[in-house]
Parts: structure tokens; sequence; C-alpha cells
């Protein structure tokens, strides 16, 4: 699909925020909203939930009443030698119970015997019913109940498909604002380098300043270029992501503009806008987890099938029982004089596949068990383990927020006592570099801070419904 490179008005105006240098800031909760909205996967993932209550109907299908008519004729010669209809209403119910009533008509000169009736026809009405392997469950029973447990598994499963795609879609703006603040800093400090360049060339041409410090100057100002025309090339990159994540209505994606800026005020909406704001770890529980939910009903699932295995170990025994008349009254003609009835009756010997097919199903289930154990387990261990790395993380956010507030100290003392002539270009230099590396490595704790809670977001499986 052809990408189209969209202006902000066709965002919306609520998404995209005016700043002062005509730049436009794509918050990061509208972001989510556009994705959760529009996204192909999160669209798919609402598709599953119309899938499982198709299947749901099909398979209500199977109780629906049912109109059987059955002709046959053969004319040969001039003789009719018979013409037989036979037409039937069928309801099944529940309990492999049956309901039937029909019409039975027979003409010719070489009828069957058996297929002998009164002129008028034949009217009949009864039931059919097993009494052993099917009463309490058959396939026709097993199939709703396993569409209805599949509807509220694919709902579980949305969840977990939405939750999945918006963590991805925050990664990609994690990574959006850290290459934007980074291209930030280089420019920053290349107009800074700049600045000092023109000042300390303007001292050596009028003698205060050795004309090698110019050169200095200079291969700074060409470090900082270098490093900012790297840095524009990882946003823009970044940026290429993001739209990967973006789309608007009738499947149309979206490209960022260059004007288009991330919210550098992410910390303080980020724990609302994904949900996980006053959850303590005291307080987690993992009693309604979409993961768990979906394996649930994948074990509830099974266990419908071990119980139709089961079934299958007794006997066969299919009753049927048909009141017969002449007339269709059915409140004075039918009687138990006249019926035609029959009972079927089926066991295997040995039973050696339907206890395999037990055995199966059986450990199936005792697998799905083990798989649920397994993976709260792992859900509870790694929400553990992302507790413990934000706790880690504000700490590391405090220790490289006063280092970037030391090292800028001691850049400005240097600076200083460069004015005064006390300093080299040198040292402002080495200044300088560890006070972008400070910064740099604070972007870097700041995006790692981030995608912890993003991580928190993806293992407590939420989706945040106001997006």
């Amino acid at each position: 699909m052809k990408k189209i490179r969209f202006l902000i008005f066709l965002l919306g105006i609520a998404s995209l925020h005016a700043q002062d240098n005509n730049e436009l800031t794509l918050r990061f909760e509208e972001y989510l909203g556009y994705v959760k909205k529009y996204h192909p996967i999160a669209r798919q993932a609402e598709l599953n939930i119309n899938i499982g209550e198709a299947n749901l109907m099909k398979a209500r299908g199977g109780f629906d009443p049912k109109i059987e008519v059955d002709y046959d004729r053969k004319k040969f010669k001039g003789s009719e030698y018979y013409d037989l209809l036979n037409a039937t209403f069928k309801i099944p119910t529940w309990y492999g119970v049956e309901l039937k009533g029909g019409f039975e008509q027979n003409e010719g000169e070489f009828l069957n015997p058996e297929n002998f009736i009164p002129e008028g026809g034949l009217f009949n009405a009864g039931i059919s019913v097993s009494v052993a392997r099917g009463f309490w469950i058959n396939e026709r029973m097993a199939t709703l109940q396993k569409a209805k447990i599949f509807r509220e598994q694919t709902k579980a499963d949305r969840d977990l498909l939405v939750n999945q795609i918006l963590y991805d879609a925050s990664l990609a703006y994690f990574d959006w604002l850290k290459a934007f603040n980074e291209k930030e800093i280089y420019e920053n400090f290349l107009n800074n380098a700049e600045i000092r360049f023109q000042g300390i060339k303007q001292s050596a041409l009028a003698g205060d300043k050795a004309a090698i410090d110019t050169v200095e100057a200079k291969i700074t100002v060409q470090n900082r270029a270098l490093s900012l025309e790297q840095a524009k090339v990882k946003l823009i990159k970044t940026s290429l992501q993001l739209s990967n994540f973006l789309w608007l209505e009738g499947n149309v994606p979206v490209e960022l503009q260059p004007e288009v800026v991330p919210d550098n005020n992410l910390d303080q909406i980020i724990d609302t806008t994904l949900e996980i704001q006053g959850n303590p770890l005291s307080e987690f529980t993992l009693e309604n987890h979409p993961k768990l939910r979906s394996l649930g009903y994948k074990i509830e699932g099974l266990e419908i099938d071990r119980k139709l295995k089961a079934n299958k170990l007794l006997p066969r025994i299919d009753l049927e029982y048909n009141f017969l008349t002449e007339t269709p009254d059915v409140g004075n003609s039918f009687t138990t004089r006249e019926y035609k009835g029959g009972i079927t009756f089926e066991f295997p010997l040995f039973l050696r596949k339907e206890r395999g097919d037990l055995k199966l199903a059986k450990f199936k289930v005792q697998d799905a068990k083990f798989e649920r154990q397994t993976t709260e387990l792992q859900i509870q261990n790694k929400i553990n383990a992302i507790y413990a790395e934000l706790e880690s993380f504000e700490t590391q956010n405090e220790l490289i927020a006063n280092i970037v507030k030391d090292y800028t100290t001691l850049l400005q003392a240097e600076e200083r006592k460069f004015s005064f002539g006390e300093s080299s270009v040198f040292l402002i230099n080495s200044r300088e570099r560890s006070l972008i590396d400070a910064r740099l490595k604070g972007i870097e704790v700041q995006n790692k801070f981030f995608t912890a809670k993003a991580k928190l977001f993806n293992s407590l499986a939420t989706n945040p419904v106001d997006l």
C-alpha cells in the first residue's frame, strides 16, 4: 500500500500540539490511542472475537430443527412399481434426545410388504434417545460447549494481542524519544562549540590566544557536527519504526513529518497511560491475567474432550419409539397399540481405541495444567524482577541527574577559568565530553526506565480502555 505523508491536521487537532518553535508534539497517550483503534493487528484481534461468535453459531446449528423428505418412484413399461414418500420433522434436544414427527405415503404394484400402509398415508410422532453412550455428553453437546469456551478464550487472547501491540508501539515511541533527545544534545553542544571557536579565533587574531587553540576548537566543532549527523540518521530510523504503528481509518498508513516531535514530559503521564499506577507488588494478583484465563479456557475445552472420550467407553444403546395414526389429530389419534419402535446396541469387545483416546485426552489435560502452572510462576517471577528493576532505575535516575549537575558545574567553572587565561581548550573539551557522556547516559537510563514500565504493562497484560 502506498505510503501517504500526512500533515498534522490529518492526524487530528487533539493529537498534535503546537510548540513555540513550530514543532508539533505527538503525545504518548494519543499515539497509543491511534495504535489501539486503527492498527491492523489490533483490529485483527477484534476479528478473532467475531470468529468465536461465528463458531458458536455454527455449533448451535447442531440443535436446529430439520425437515427431511425422501421421495422414490419407479415406473417401467406402463407399470408403476412403487411411489414412496417419507417426510420427517426432527427436533434435536440437549441430552441425546430427538423428537420426531412425520408422514409416510406409499403406492405401487410391487411394494415391499413392509411399506404397505393405509391409502391416505400414515402419520407418526415419537422420540429417539441414547440411554448410555451419548446421553450425558455427545459430539453435538461437546461442540457447543467448546464453542462457548472458545468464544471466551478469544476475548482473553484479544486482550493479549492488543497488549502486545501496545507494548511494541510503546518501545518504538521510547526509542524515538531517546533518539530525539540525543539529537537535541548534539545540536546544543555543536552550537556551544561554534560560539567557542569563533571566540577563540577572534582572540587568536588579537594575539590573546595561541593559534593552535583555534585548530583544537575547530576539531571539536567538526566532531560535534559528525555526532549530530549520526544522531539525525538514528532519529530518522526510529521515526520510521514508529510510523509502522501509525494508521488511520481505512487501513491508511501514516508517516511522521520532521516537524512532529515526541513528548518530553512522558515521565509524568506514562503510569496513567499504561494503567500501572497504584499497583504495588504487595497488592499484585494473577487472578484475572488474560494469559492464565486463556489457558484456563483451554483446560476446560480439553476436559470436555476427556469426558466425551470417557463416555465412549459405554455401550451404545439407542431407543426409538413412534406412535402411528392415519389422521394427524394428535390429541385423539395416537395410541400405544399402534407404534413402530426399535433398539440399537453396539459395544466393542476390547475398547482399545476408546481406552487409547481417553488416555491421550487425560495426558492433554495434564499437559495443559502443567503449562498453566509454569506460566503462572514465570509471570510472577518476571513481575517481581521488573518491580526490582524499576526501583533500581529510580535510584539510577537520581544519581545520573546529580552527576549531570556536577559535570555542568565543572564545565562552567572551567570556562570561567579559561576566560581568565587560567585554563585551556583541551580542559574545556575534556569537561564537555564528560558532560555529554553523562547526559547521554541519563537519556539511556531514562529509556531503560520507560522500557521497564512497558515490560510491567506487558507482564500485567493490562488493556487501557480510555486511549
